[in-house]
């Protein structure tokens, strides 16, 4: 029996001995893009082209929201406000206040952000008549 855990131990003490070793060793680093990056500007145009289409139904609106909410960022309010106006044209409040609950999530703890693009876009949610969370009264539930 003993023999049995001064095995596992020993082993142990091997495999933590050459996980030590390669800390150590150089990283090498591996650039697989060759693509373009895109830039700030780029990447707006093309969201704010993607919500702006005259045929856009409700399953590609909320396609380009989730894959939209994916990346690492907050969309700029020019973004959101062609996703809200592709919200109204489907009729879709539903998908309305879902993407402010969502832009209130991905703030998180950056308090300033979500008052930020509620008030950039106060005037297109007025004249869709869309009403926010915190007017619904969502944000006490």
């Amino acid at each position: 029996m003993f023999r049995a855990v001064f095995r596992l131990s020993a082993t142990g003490a091997r495999s933590l001995a050459r996980s030590q070793q390669c800390r150590l060793a150089p990283v090498a680093t591996r650039c697989y893009s060759h693509g373009k990056v895109e830039s700030d500007e780029e990447f707006d145009a093309r969201w704010v082209t993607y919500f702006s289409k005259p045929d856009i139904d409700a399953w590609e609106l909320k396609k380009g929201m989730n894959t939209l909410i994916g990346y690492d960022l907050v969309p700029e309010a020019k973004i959101l406000d062609s996703a809200l106006r592709a919200c109204r044209r489907l009729n879709d409040m539903a998908s309305a206040i879902r993407i402010l609950e969502a832009i209130k999530d991905k703030a998180g703890p950056h308090k300033d952000i979500y008052p930020y693009l509620i008030q950039e876009l106060k005037p297109t949610l007025t004249e869709l008549g869309i009403s926010t969370p915190e007017e619904l009264g969502m944000d006490r539930l």
